[in-house]
């Protein structure tokens, strides 16, 4: 997996605050959801831009001693449907912004790495993976992201703003999903 650079914070030389640091600290998980969310990495790099500068504006609000996690992943949705329904109402189709370098047939070093036949199964059963995962509805697919980053379910209830019951039969009925689709890795 790629690690993510995070947001380039210029500054007049003065020390970023303790949110600041310590939000450093979740860019990788931020943008594993981003990128889950958005569906490509250009969006997501901007979906993450987009989380850090918001929290960075908002750190004011943030209340030291809770899950700073748990409201970075919670400004990151928001920010998410924020775009979404923006974009639903003013859509823009085409542009170089759409082309994947990746499906337009560039090569991954890694290739050059592994073994040639693992890194084809690995390369498959991560597709698979992804597909199946965008499959779910985003609510799903949240929770499931979520939940594989590490947060409680208390701590999922807090960042999407639903009960803890809904997180769980979220989860629940998103794992049943992922079960099914992905049943033939399990035998």
């Amino acid at each position: 997996m790629q690690c993510y650079a995070g947001p380039v914070i210029k500054g007049s030389g003065s020390p970023l605050s303790t949110v600041a640091n310590e939000a450093l600290a979740y860019v990788d998980a931020l943008h594993n959801l981003a990128r889950h969310l958005t569906g490509n990495q250009a969006d997501a790099e901007d979906l993450v831009q987009e989380t850090y500068a918001r929290a960075l504006k908002a750190e004011h609000q943030f209340t030291p001693g809770t899950n700073l996690k748990a409201w970075l992943f919670r400004i990151l949705r928001n920010t998410f449907v924020s775009l979404y329904r923006r974009r639903r109402r003013d859509p823009t189709v085409g542009g170089l912004d759409t082309v994947d370098a990746y499906s337009q047939g560039a090569t991954d070093e890694a290739w050059l790495r592994d073994d040639l036949e693992l890194g084809r199964l690995r390369k498959v059963v991560a597709e698979e993976i992804e597909a199946a995962l965008m499959m779910l509805s985003e609510e799903a697919r949240t929770v499931i992201l979520l939940d594989l980053e590490g947060l409680t379910e208390v701590q999922v209830s807090d960042v999407l703003g639903c009960p803890v019951g809904t997180v769980k039969s979220r989860l629940s009925r998103a794992r049943a999903a992922l079960r099914l689709s992905l049943r033939d890795y399990a035998r």
